[in-house]
């Protein structure tokens, strides 16, 4: 099996030493970077499966980072954690607009992280062989698992990890009705996130494959256009 990559963004040196002694003293390959411009150089290189970014950072912070990281072709199933002192739900919401994963706040307990990171990529890599394979044909949808790509009128649109896991998750149900507590759990899973990252992730569904396929059920939650 090949070694986890994980790249570590933060401008704080004492951060990026304590995560990557404990990351690599669990058999993770490891590369750092202290902002957001040499984050990206980093991304496109060493093309890790995982980026632990920092949101206040110097010349560019990790929302414009990660948008930024999002837009480069092959880089869009890099699964992204922010880490953050900052707990006001709008620097959550900002993290989720441009493609963020999950969420830590600081202070960092290294036993607490290592938990969640191999909860992650235990959720990251939980799929059969067949399952990545699979290929969900809905309306005039290809949707592609193993791309995180979906195909509509011979145009293909990539999409990040969430906005695809959502997606597909929906689509494979058409007509079914989901609440929005049952969306978090089944496409985000022990990850705490509020209600609106669901909303602020249809949304930006909605902006790239049209706005008639996921329809609102006011009060409840959402439900993929049946057949």
């Amino acid at each position: 099996m090949a070694t986890t990559k994980i790249l570590i963004v933060d401008d704080e040196v004492d951060i990026l030493d304590l995560l990557a002694y404990n990351l690599e003293k669990e058999g993770f390959k490891v590369e750092r970077a202290m902002d957001g411009e040499m984050a990206i150089e980093m991304a496109t290189s060493f093309r890790p499966d995982m980026i632990l970014l920092d949101i206040m950072m110097p010349k560019m912070d990790g929302i414009e980072t990660c948008r930024r990281i999002r837009e480069i072709p092959g880089l869009e199933g890099i699964y992204v954690v922010f880490l953050t002192a900052r707990s006001e739900e709008y620097s959550e919401l900002a993290g989720f607009e441009v493609g963020g994963d999950d969420y830590i706040a600081k202070p960092i307990k290294p036993r607490v992280l290592m938990s969640r990171l191999k909860a992650i990529l235990r959720r990251k890599s939980g799929t059969t062989d067949e399952e990545e394979g699979e290929v969900l044909r809905v309306h005039d949808l290809e949707i592609v698992k193993d791309e995180y790509v979906v195909r509509k009128g011979g145009e293909t649109i990539t999409l990040p990890r969430k906005e695809f896991d959502l997606l597909f998750f929906l689509a494979s149900k058409p007509g079914k009705v989901y609440r929005r507590e049952r969306l978090l759990e089944k496409v985000w899973g022990d990850v705490f996130v509020v209600d609106r990252t669901i909303d602020v992730h249809v949304r930006k569904l909605r902006e790239k494959i049209g706005e008639s396929y996921i329809v609102t059920i006011k009060g409840v939650g959402y439900k993929f256009l049946a057949e």
